[in-house]
Parts: C-alpha cells; sequence; structure tokens
C-alpha cells in the first residue's frame, strides 16, 4: 500500500494593485485560520504565509485538498484587501531588509543569521511522505540524492526578482543555498550518522535548532515523514499535486531498493552543486548533468 503523503506550501502577500509584496501575512493567517485552523500559519518573513493539506492517500485526494487549502487562503486574503501570489520568488517590492514577523522563535534566528534573514523571501513547495522508521528514512535519503536536480528542475518557477529578471528558472534554489545546511543532503551510512552530524552542527551554531536542518531531504522534525523541500511552489494546484506524486512515486522506488539490501549511489557533492546550478539555470529547457557518472 502506497505510503501517505501531503503538502505544504508558501505564498507572497501582495497588494491587488501594485502586486508588490506587503507585511500583512498576520491578518491572513488569522481570518484563514477560521478555516483551516493550524493548518495556516506565519512564516519568518511578514509578507509570506503558509498553508498544509492534511495527509492523503492518493493523487485525487491530495489535488482537492490543495485546491481548498489554496481556495480558503485566497479567500482570507481577498477579505483583507489582498492577493497571494504563487510564485518562488518575489516579482515586484521592496525586500531588503525584510520584516521580520514578530516572536521569540524568529527574534533568535535574525540574531543568528543575521543577514541571510534580511534576504530570506522565498517560496517552496514541501512534500511530505509517510515514514515512521528513522533509519529508513535516511536510507531512502540516500537513493533520492542522483534525482534531486531533477526535481528542481521540474518544479522551477522563480525566475524574477524584485522587478528582474534573473535569466534563471529557479532563482529561489541559488538564493537558499547561502544558508549553513541547505541543499542536498550529505550521504548519511545510517540514521546515528545523521544525528551525530546533527549534533555538530547545533553545537558550533551552524544550526539554531533541529527546525533549521534546511537539506532538501530530511526526516521530519515534528512528524513521522521524510520531508522532499527543494520546489519551488507550483503555480497551479494540479501542477503542485502532480509534483508531490512524482515524488511519492521516487519514495516507493528508493524504499524498495532498501528493501533490497541495495547501497544508493553516492555521487559528490561537487557534482551535485554543478547539478543543481544547470537545472536552477534553465529549468526544463537545458541538459541535465547524471551525477553519477559526470556526463550530459
Amino acid at each position: 500500500m502506497a505510503p501517505r503523503f501531503g503538502i505544504e506550501e508558501e505564498y507572497f502577500v501582495v497588494d491587488p494593485g501594485s502586486r508588490e509584496v506587503v507585511p500583512r501575512a498576520a491578518a491572513v493567517v488569522r481570518r484563514a485560520a477560521l478555516a483551516l485552523g493550524e493548518r495556516a500559519s506565519t512564516e519568518l518573513v511578514g509578507f509570506l504565509v503558509e498553508a498544509k493539506t492534511p495527509p492523503c492517500d492518493d493523487l485525487g485526494k491530495l489535488e482537492e485538498q490543495v485546491h481548498a487549502m489554496r481556495a480558503a487562503m485566497a479567500d482570507a486574503a481577498a477579505a483583507e484587501g489582498v492577493r497571494l501570489a504563487a510564485s518562488g520568488t518575489p516579482v515586484l517590492g521592496d525586500l531588503v531588509p525584510a520584516p521580520i514577523t514578530a516572536g521569540a522563535r524568529y527574534a533568535e534566528s535574525l540574531a543568528t543569521y543575521r543577514g541571510l534573514d534580511d534576504e530570506q523571501c522565498i517560496c517552496s513547495c514541501h512534500v511530505h511522505v509517510e515514514m515512521p522508521d528513522r533509519e529508513r528514512a535516511v536510507q531512502v535519503s540516500n537513493h533520492l540524492r542522483p534525482w534531486l536536480p531533477t526535481l528542481l528542475a521540474l518544479a522551477a518557477n522563480s525566475p524574477y526578482w524584485a522587478g528582474r529578471d534573473t535569466g534563471h528558472a529557479c532563482w529561489r534554489a541559488l538564493s537558499w543555498a547561502r544558508w549553513p545546511v541547505a541543499g542536498p543532503p550529505p550521504f548519511f551510512e545510517s540514521h546515528a550518522h545523521y544525528l551525530e552530524l546533527v549534533e555538530t552542527l547545533l553545537g558550533c551554531g551552524a544550526l539554531m535548532d533541529t527546525g533549521t536542518i534546511f537539506w532538501d531531504v530530511r526526516p521530519s522534525a515534528r512528524l513521522p515523514t521524510l520531508e522532499i523541500r527543494l520546489g519551488d511552489v507550483a503555480p497551479t494546484a494540479a501542477d503542485a499535486a502532480v509534483f508531490a506524486a512524482l515524488v511519492r512515486a521516487l519514495v516507493q522506488v528508493a524504499v524498495t531498493a532498501v528493501e533490497a539490501g541495495e547501497r544508493a549511489p553516492d555521487p559528490s557533492q561537487e557534482l551535485l552543486r554543478a547539478a543543481y546550478w544547470l537545472a536552477a539555470r534553465d529549468g526544463l529547457a537545458g541538459t541535465g548533468l547524471d551525477v553519477c557518472t559526470g556526463r550530459p
């Protein structure tokens, strides 16, 4: 039986006339919570909102939930006199320094990451696939690593930044890559290896807490899932659901390989980094890099 899966999405709050980002996220979330409860939330930056689907059994149900979630968020925004935009990066507006949402954790983040928070203006799609076994989760993560650049290209939806065409299909990934723990995860020999590295990163201050493990694949810090978090927020609900279905299918293939005792490929971080950049620059229009062979 296929594991349950779900989506978290982030959206920009924009002025309906100028289309520039506006820091009205808290008001939108308060209103959206009447329909979605805790599945609507604020984010670090005051012009970002987040919404989550419940776990779903199949693609049809997930697409229905994404439609309903987006409709509830859009209605809440309209009631507050603003709109929402599904783009990986902000297209228009005054961005830097970004308005930081009030709260102790966000204040701690600003003290820790400083100028990185000032430019933390991105909207992602996070796909959660049910995975209660943490040991299996890190082994599946290993098997997913060679596929991450392809997924990045498929989900690219962020060519613009503050009125400028960046020339990249996915500028969000390049902006995000500056963080100390981000991008493709390392190869982990075991869950114990994963925990050891996390403890080291916490100890040196590169991580504020386990919620700031921003690798593109990670065992969720709060749910019994494997979280694949490298996609731009999709332009439509159907795009989001199909992307999530593809991610779940790759996870299922990886689970089969783990159960068969197959060792995952271990491409170098240098090749993965190059493949990420090519995928982010060209999206589906370019030539990918086989990170296991180094060939286009």
